[in-house]
């Protein structure tokens, strides 16, 4: 896994934050099957996200 990979698997696809060791959310993308995570802050106000892979949006 390349560092930006690294990187951005451990934070908010909706915010930005730093997910590692919170009470996150990860799935797999619905559309490519690619690593979400979200922050429950986000979970919980039902805030978008976009895959940055293949651009699915979701609340």
């Amino acid at each position: 896994m390349s560092g930006l990979q690294e990187q951005t698997r451990n934070q908010c696809i909706s915010c930005g934050i730093n997910v590692a060791g919170s009470n996150a959310a990860h799935f797999d993308c619905p559309e490519c099957g690619q690593q979400i995570y979200r922050c429950a802050k986000c979970r919980k106000q039902s805030n978008l996200y976009q895959c940055p892979d293949c651009g699915f949006t979701g609340p």
